[in-house]
């Protein structure tokens, strides 16, 4: 048995905490509002996030941030990307030197164009980082059903200790030393998703989704080489399996924020009615304007950046888009 924190009460953390609860593990959750922390006690459900799933006995729920880091054998952070370097520099006078922390927030820091493995390495130098992304709806692996993800860390015996201790029959892990090119597939997912939303929401049909889903595919890979990332981890379940979950899929907040735009609605008026943060409305300028840095050509990225960020037309957007990928879109790197 470990004793594991997790830092972050949405929908997925406490999901995660009930997949640790039953691979054996003592779990304590921090959350900041004080109600989640209430129902997670009291009622064994997050009402707030994660209506309807029952909450192992056994999992604490605190907001006590140094009651859920202190003395832990290994950390979760699974609060939305763009606060993780915050809560993380809070952390560290309470993390010991050497406990693995594993980044579980899909996104990627605006400011700095940062991975959450970057923005962690940075915030809690002295932690062994590692990242956790794949097809996992909250939900259902809150219900136990069946899951694989992959989990990415340079270090041979943490990657392997860590794999060992979250997996159980229901919920596989795939251990791979490339972290960075785990984080990107968690990214991209999102923005992919958005596109593959907007597709549907406008009904241009299902040629047009699947080519719009496969090209980003491809994007993810040429951002990903040039990040250092390796081409094989996006055929595994932290690459395409992702992205055909989300991208598929109305449940993915992404694609459902997508076809909301691709309807006619206002990104602002959509944000407004969600509680759990939408990764990808944030994450896409920042991938935009990495790969800009990087010289890397990822059209769909962009098209959407112009969408979400700049005011863009949505059917001139979309059909500039098209344009450029009739012309010639660069095929799937080697």
């Amino acid at each position: 048995m470990a004793r594991v924190g997790i830092i972050g009460g949405g929908a997925f953390g406490t999901a995660m905490a009930c997949v640790l609860s039953r691979s054996g593990h003592e779990i304590v959750v921090y959350a900041r509002e004080p109600e989640v922390v209430e129902s997670i006690n009291r009622d064994r459900v997050n009402a707030m996030f994660l209506a309807g799933a029952t909450i192992p006995r056994g999992i604490v729920a605190t907001g006590d941030l140094a009651a859920a880091s202190a003395r832990q054998d290994f950390i979760l952070m699974v609060v939305a990307a763009q606060h993780v370097r915050e809560v993380a520099a809070q952390m560290r006078p309470l993390v010991a030197p050497g406990t693995p922390v594993v980044a579980c927030s899909k996104g990627i820091e605006r400011k700095s164009c940062e991975f959450m493995p970057e923005v962690l390495a940075a915030a809690l130098p002295e932690a062994v980082v590692a990242v956790l992304s794949g097809p996992s709806f909250a939900r259902e692996i809150a219900a136990d059903l069946p899951c694989a993800v992959g989990l990415g860390c340079t270090d041979a015996r943490v990657r392997a200790r860590l794999a060992r201790a979250i997996a159980n029959p229901r919920f596989c892990v795939h251990p791979s030393e490339d972290a960075i090119g785990v984080a990107i597939g968690g990214v991209m997912k999102n923005v992919v998703g958005i596109a593959s939303g907007i597709t549907a929401g406008r009904k241009l049909g299902e040629n047009a989704r699947s080519t719009l889903v496969t090209l980003g595919l491809a994007e993810t890979v040429r951002l990903g080489l040039a990040k250092g990332a390796r081409a094989e981890t996006f055929m595994g379940v932290a690459g395409i399996g992702d992205l055909m979950l989300s991208a598929n899929s109305m449940q993915s907040r992404n694609t459902s924020l997508g076809f909301a735009l691709g309807e006619g609605r206002k990104l602002a008026e959509v944000l407004a009615g969600r509680r759990e943060v939408t990764e990808g409305a944030f994450s896409t300028e920042a991938v935009a304007a990495l790969a800009r840095t990087l010289g890397v050509d990822m059209p769909i990225t962009f098209a959407i950046d112009d969408v979400l960020n700049r005011s863009a037309d949505l059917d001139g957007a979309m059909a500039r888009l098209m344009a450029h990928l009739a012309a010639g879109a660069p095929a799937m790197p080697d």
